[in-house]
């Protein structure tokens, strides 16, 4: 089964691809999704979903997991977020996917081992996790490590009776 993860942002959604077999993971591919700042924030929303759809056309995805808000000191920016997360997941939800949704500490928990990992640890433990893992970025990485924790998640429900 593909996973596909992503750490919503208005300005570079990241992404990230993994394969799911038992319970060995394989990296498929990762990126960031970027939107142009000079444009309004409608025709942004919109390229944001026009990008998504493509990937999502470009890969037979079994399962997807998008990352919680976390409130930011600028309510302005908290807004944009939930924005983007709100296109990623109507995009996932009208393609048919499956979607987990996870708390930025509980992915950093699941990958690191602490809710409270800097970025470079995430970054460090994504790439030891999926051999020959180059992400393309910050946003990429915690894209990868939210689809990891969903691949988690989802072999701990298939053990629990």
């Amino acid at each position: 089964m593909l996973i596909l993860g992503l750490d919503p942002s208005l300005s570079s959604t990241g992404w990230g691809l993994i394969r799911v077999e038992g319970n060995r993971l394989a990296h498929v591919g990762n990126g960031q999704l970027r939107t142009r700042p000079a444009d309004p924030l409608s025709e942004r929303l919109s390229d944001l979903a026009s990008q998504l759809e493509a990937l999502l056309a470009d890969h037979a995805i079994g399962g997807a997991a998008v990352e919680e808000v976390f409130v930011n000191k600028n309510p302005q920016s908290t807004l944009k977020l939930a924005q983007a997360r709100g296109v990623a997941l109507m995009i996932a939800a009208r393609a048919g996917i499956d979607i987990g949704e996870y708390a930025p500490s509980l992915v950093k928990k699941a990958v690191v081992g602490t809710g409270g990992a800097d970025k470079a640890q995430v970054h460090a433990m994504v790439q030891r996790l999926l051999a020959g893992c180059r992400p393309a970025g910050p946003d990429a990485a915690d894209a990868l490590a939210v689809a990891i924790t969903h691949a988690h998640h989802l072999a701990s429900g298939r053990r629990i009776p």
